[in-house]
């Protein structure tokens, strides 16, 4: 038998994910001045965001697969010296055309995030798989909501091209830290690629649960990418007239939300999948509810803000954990697709939330941002109630 994955280990993989996916966010909060800087239109901003996670999204379909494929430490190394490269294009850019394909190519190189949690499910014994990928899963998500403050604080006292350009050093950095500390792993499968790629849609036609899964999360995923495009918009404007410090202490306080993930890794690991996700959608709508209330105060409602930015990023933190749980209980030969499959998915749903709330904001204002982010995770939330039903359908028929 073999021995579980060493402490030491799954803390590189923590840090590693969440460097990566940092990537994904140092725009957010920084839309005002990219599109200041590269003459993009406020209600073009959210694309932004938007290719960036069209780029994971391809990324994801097509590269990520590669991971039941070829020998993973490899295609780690390789994809994040291109994501270097693509940060230090994003520094260099000074045209709306030269950032928005630099935040595609960022996308498409971050991916390597989502071979490393696979990656550490396959390092592990089944019986602590769920707290493992939760540890993973909570790196990955400290890193992306860290990436907010920190872009606000270095361009608050630099610029934001400083914050690409040292991001690039970065990630470029761990890539040979990568590749000096992973253990080898060559998948076992004799599939090409074609046939690898061609196999995407049977596993999605054939696979109920990684449909609901990606559902789920594309509801929730959506919701939170819109609220953090729309958010720092809203901080900087006419209500609380916020510096990019002043946003990236607000992002600091939504960080509280990622205890969710080894919480919800232990609920998952313990037979509570089901219930837990229902409970992770409620807190996505009740994220999006909570600031409807305006009162007058302005650090009242500046409070009441952080309070659903901690709620809706502990909903997504728990639902992303009880996802990819589900989905690595299944054949290690299938994880990096499935994994692939389920984030695509999900984050199409979070480009439309990115997308969708600079347009609500821009053109029909703060609350109709807020009720459409709310839809993303009540729609969701109506898809869980049918596999409840189905479940207490099946329970039902067993007893009688």
């Amino acid at each position: 038998m073999k021995n579980d994955i060493s402490r030491g280990m799954v803390a590189l993989l923590a840090g590693a994910s969440g460097l990566i996916a940092a990537s994904l966010y140092y725009a957010q909060p920084l839309v005002g001045p990219i599109s200041a800087a590269t003459g993009l239109s406020p209600a073009a901003a959210g694309l932004i965001v938007t290719l960036t996670q069209a780029g994971y999204a391809i990324g994801l379909l097509f590269v990520v697969p590669l991971g039941d494929l070829l020998e993973n430490r490899k295609l780690v190394f390789c994809a994040l010296l291109f994501a270097a490269a693509a940060l230090a294009a994003a520094a260099a850019s000074h045209s709306a055309t030269q950032f928005l394909l630099a935040s595609l190519a960022i996308g498409l190189g971050s991916v390597a995030a989502q071979v490393l949690v696979p990656f550490a499910a396959h390092l592990s014994h089944e019986a602590t798989r769920g707290q493992t990928v939760g540890k993973v899963v909570s790196g990955l998500l400290l890193g992306i909501m860290l990436a907010r403050p920190a872009a606000s604080l270095i361009a608050d006292h630099a610029s934001w091209r400083v914050v690409f350009s040292t991001a690039s050093v970065l990630v470029a950095l761990l890539a040979f830290v990568l590749r000096a500390r992973l253990p080898e792993r060559v998948p076992s499968s004799g599939l090409t690629y074609g046939a690898l790629i061609g196999s995407l849609w049977r596993l999605f036609r054939t696979t109920p649960v990684l449909r609901r899964r990606a559902a789920y999360h594309a509801g929730l995923f959506g919701a939170f990418s819109m609220f953090w495009t729309v958010a720092p918009l809203v901080l900087e404007g006419e209500r609380f007239h916020l510096s990019q410090t002043g946003i990236a202490l607000f992002a600091l306080a939504g960080m509280a939300g990622a205890i969710a993930s080894p919480f919800a890794g232990k609920l998952a690991d313990k037979g509570h999948t089901l219930a837990a996700t229902a409970g992770a959608l409620l807190l996505g709508i009740l994220g999006f509810a909570l600031p409807l209330w305006e009162p007058a105060s302005r650090p009242v409602a500046l409070g009441m803000l952080v309070i659903a930015a901690i709620v809706l990023d502990m909903g997504v933190a728990a639902n992303l954990v009880l996802g990819q749980r589900a989905l690595f209980a299944m054949g290690a030969e299938v994880r990096s697709r499935l994994n692939g499959i389920y984030f695509a998915l999900f984050f199409a749903g979070g480009a439309l939330g990115s997308a969708t709330g600079a347009w609500m904001l821009a053109t029909h204002g703060w609350r109709a941002a807020l009720l459409t982010g709310m839809a993303f995770p009540a729609a969701a939330l109506l898809c869980w109630i049918t596999e409840a039903l189905a479940v207490r359908t099946v329970a039902a028929s067993q007893r009688a």
